[in-house]
């Protein structure tokens, strides 16, 4: 445990001190960044924390006990610091952030105050929100697999297997907003096939960003059709712009074996017993309606 001084202790209990919060970002392929909500640039802990990035400490809730808090910061996206496409192509998914407090007179007195993963990072007309999740939340993950019916992988990874070649369809941009594209496929989707694409995903030109569907449905024009976005792009792609839609699956064991004839590796547990089953008891009349067991 760091021992601080008495007088770095007195200045954190000081109304009006020479505070100041700084944050070290480490991503998974080890690239450092150093931010801070100064005014100046500050260097300690052998990182380099640069001010005038918009980071800034967000609204923060600490729980009693081995409960999980919640804590967020906010900043602007900049060449030298985060960059939006990098944030979309998914660098900074399961960074780790360590939080000081630093006397920016003096910076070598500084402590850590927290350490977190970096969690959900939402866009803003201004820059981003990053929720922080600390050690705490850990002890809420799910570790290992949850027995359920419906299968847990997603179409065409390396744990489906399935060849999503059959399932992409090369589509034409007619119109587009943040919230829906008007698409024109450059190859038919039969009718009984557009309930698989209205739960799959489009792949966006150049960028190369993914972007999940929420509903798929005719077009006010013939031929072409309405495609609603469950997430707001980094950039919407210009009218004219060639992108893929891939299918999706609802995930039942009997799509996957008669649609996709990939039954064998089907990632759920189709044959788990239902509740009637599990709350089985002996009746005569083998009934499961509901009905009172004791007349």
């Amino acid at each position: 445990m760091r021992v601080l001084s008495d007088a770095f202790q007195a200045r954190l209990k000081e109304p009006a001190t020479t505070l100041a919060s700084a944050w070290r970002l480490t991503r998974r392929d080890g690239t450092v960044f150093g931010f801070t909500d100064h005014d100046e640039d500050l260097q300690f802990a052998g990182t380099l924390f640069r001010a005038r990035t918009g980071w800034t400490s967000g609204e923060s809730e600490t729980a009693r006990g081995l409960g999980a808090g919640t804590e967020a910061v906010e900043g602007g996206f900049a060449d030298e610091a985060i960059r939006e496409e990098e944030v979309e192509r998914g660098l900074f998914d399961g960074a780790s952030v360590e939080t000081f407090r630093v006397d920016w007179q003096e910076p070598a007195h500084h402590v850590l105050m927290d350490s977190a993963d970096l969690g959900e990072v939402t866009r803003g007309p201004a820059g981003f929100r990053a929720e922080l999740r600390g050690l705490a939340a850990q002890l809420d993950r799910q570790r290992g697999r949850t027995y359920r019916r419906r299968c847990d992988a997603v179409l065409g990874d390396r744990r489906c297997g399935v060849d999503l070649g059959p399932w992409t369809r090369l589509v034409d941009l007619v119109a587009g907003s943040a919230e829906r594209l008007v698409i024109r496929p450059v190859e038919p989707i039969a009718r009984a096939d557009q309930g698989l694409f209205a739960q799959g995903r489009l792949l966006l030109g150049a960028s190369g960003e993914v972007v999940p569907l929420r509903g798929l449905t005719e077009g006010a024009e013939a031929g072409t059709l309405l495609a609603f976005l469950a997430r707001t792009p980094a950039q919407v792609p210009a009218a004219g712009s060639r992108v893929r839609l891939i299918a999706g699956c609802d995930r039942a064991f009997a799509t996957c074996r008669d649609r996709f004839g990939n039954s064998v590796n089907f990632r759920g547990f189709p044959h788990l017993p239902g509740a009637d089953a599990a709350l089985n008891i002996a009746k005569s009349d083998g009934l499961h309606d509901g009905s009172p067991v004791v007349p």
